[in-house]
C-alpha cells in the first residue's frame, strides 16, 4: 500500500550502492606534505617533540626533492600483465636496482637533510650514507626493500629508506589502480610492502572501511574489518589501548599469529597519519612490548623499539 507522500522503492536501484574502492593510489606530494603537517602538530604536545620535528623535516624533504626529478619508469606492459595474473606486485622489489633515478633521489633526499636539526649520532650516520660507495648503497637499498635492516645501522638505513619511499610512491601513482590485484591482506597490491598501520576512514564512498596503508610506497588497501591484518584470521581478535586516550588509536591483537597491527580511527580524527600516528603512538608499542602480542607491522622511522 502506497502511502501519500511516500516514495515506491525502485527495484532498478537495487546493487547500485558503490562498493569501497579496493585500492588508493598516493599522490606523492600531498602524501609527504600532509604527514609533514601531522608530524608538527603532534610535536606540539608529545614528548617525543624533538623526534617527531625531525621526521617532519624528512617528510617535508621527500616533497621538496620531487620538483624536477627524472620519471620512473614502470614495467612493461608483459610484466604488468603477467604480474596481474599470478598475484604478484607490479612493481618487483627484487628487480630493483639503483638506476640514475634512484641514484638522484636518495641523493637529493640525502642532501636536503643535511642541514636538519639532529642529534650528532644522526648527523654521522647521514654524512657515512652520503660517502658509500654504489656497492654499499646497494646494498642499503636491498636490505630496506626486504625489512631486513642491520642492527647495527638503523640510522644509516632510515635515511635510504626515506628516499625509497618517494621513489615507490611516484611510481605507484603511476599504475591502474582498476588493474590491482589483491596480493594479501599483510601486502601492499602494488609493491608488496607490509603496512604500516591500518585506517578506518571516513571517506564517502567507504564510510566506517578499514584500509591498510604501505609502509614503502602508501598506498592503501582495503581489508574487511575485525580480521588480522597479518595472518588473515578472523578468530581471537581483541584490541588494546593506553587508558584514559581518545579511543582513536588501538592496537588489533591476534590469539592465532600473536601478531599486532595499530589501527586508527580516521572516521573519528580526520587528521590522523598512518605513519605519523605510529610514530607519536609509541607508548602503545611500549606498553605491548614485553607482553605476548608481537609487532606485526614495519616503519622504517620505528626501528629498534
Amino acid at each position: 500500500m502506497t502511502h501519500p507522500g511516500s516514495v515506491d522503492p525502485n527495484p532498478a536501484a537495487i546493487g547500485r550502492i558503490p562498493s569501497p574502492p579496493f585500492v588508493r593510489l598516493p599522490d606523492p606530494r600531498r602524501l609527504f606534505e600532509a604527514r609533514r603537517e601531522r608530524l608538527e602538530f603532534l610535536a606540539q604536545t608529545s614528548e617525543l617533540a624533538p623526534y617527531l620535528r625531525f621526521i617532519a623535516g624528512i617528510a617535508a624533504a621527500q616533497s621538496a626533492i620531487q620538483d624536477g626529478l627524472p620519471e620512473p619508469e614502470l614495467p612493461p606492459p608483459d610484466a604488468l600483465a603477467r604480474a596481474r595474473e599470478f598475484g604478484m606486485p607490479p612493481l618487483d622489489r627484487n628487480q630493483v636496482d639503483v638506476d640514475d633515478v634512484i641514484g638522484g633521489t636518495l641523493n637529493r633526499l640525502f642532501d636536503a637533510v643535511m642541514s636538519l636539526d639532529k642529534p650528532s649520532e644522526a648527523q654521522a650516520a647521514l654524512s657515512r650514507v652520503k660517502a658509500a660507495s654504489p656497492e654499499e648503497m646497494r646494498i642499503m637499498v636491498r636490505d630496506v626493500l626486504a625489512d631486513a635492516i642491520p642492527a647495527d645501522a638503523i640510522a644509516e638505513h632510515v635515511y635510504v629508506a626515506a628516499g625509497l619511499q618517494v621513489h615507490f610512491a611516484r611510481l605507484a601513482a603511476r599504475l591502474d589502480k582498476d588493474k590491482l590485484a589483491r596480493i594479501s591482506d599483510g601486502a601492499c597490491p602494488c609493491c608488496g610492502g607490509a603496512p604500516t598501520s591500518s585506517l578506518v576512514v571516513g571517506w564517502m564512498e567507504a564510510e566506517g572501511t578499514r584500509y591498510c596503508s604501505c609502509s614503502l610506497c602508501g598506498t592503501l588497501w582495503n581489508v574487511v574489518r575485525v580480521k588480522c591484518v597479518l595472518c588473515s584470521s578472523g578468530k581471537g581478535i581483541g584490541y588494546q589501548e593506553i587508558e584514559g586516550g581518545a579511543g582513536t588509536i588501538k592496537a588489533e591483537c591476534c590469539d592465532n599469529c600473536r601478531g599486532y597491527v595499530k589501527i586508527l580511527y580516521q572516521q573519528k580524527d580526520m587528521a590522523l597519519d598512518p605513519v605519523a600516528d605510529d610514530i607519536a603512538s609509541l607508548g602503545l608499542d611500549l606498553l605491548l612490548k614485553d607482553g605476548e602480542y608481537r609487532r606485526g607491522s614495519f616503519n622504517p622511522f620505528l626501528l629498534g623499539i
